[in-house]
């Protein structure tokens, strides 16, 4: 299906698209702070800049959107536009890359993904929750 924008109104509306402190970000990191936990946003030295980074207990989590890290990507794949295709291959490539390398560095890794929030935020927020209390008590 071709692009029913021209270059230039393409180009408007992706510049308005937020990478970092979505609302999925924000509402997951307001959580996380009122059960008391501090943490670390989107930390440079980190491979990817994970979204919140508990630094001594050495977790990661990354809060991804359903479209843009390709959720089960190969069932829908065929239904975007060969940019897409390409776009979205290349950010689930990087996201298994950044995941390899933190894990090689001795982190551990979270994903939550923009459906599980809709559906169940309380269960995703236990998830990095559970986590961190493993991890600080080893």
């Amino acid at each position: 299906m071709p692009d029913n924008l021209t270059p230039e109104q393409r180009s408007y509306c992706m510049s308005s698209i937020k990478g970092k402190d979505t609302g999925p970000e924000t509402r997951v990191r307001s959580e996380l702070h009122k059960r008391g936990f501090r943490f670390r946003k989107h930390l440079k030295e980190l491979p990817g800049q994970p979204d919140v980074v508990f630094t001594k207990a050495k977790v990661a989590v990354f809060i991804d959107g359903d479209f843009w890290h390709g959720y089960r990507f190969p069932t829908w794949e065929h239904k975007v536009s060969a940019f897409w295709k390409t776009k979205i291959s290349k950010n689930r490539e990087r996201d298994a890359r950044n995941h390899r390398r933190l894990r090689d560095m001795g982190w551990k890794v979270i994903r939550l993904w923009q459906h599980d929030l809709e559906r169940d935020f309380r269960e995703s927020i236990e998830k990095v929750v559970s986590s961190l209390k493993i991890e600080i008590t080893e």
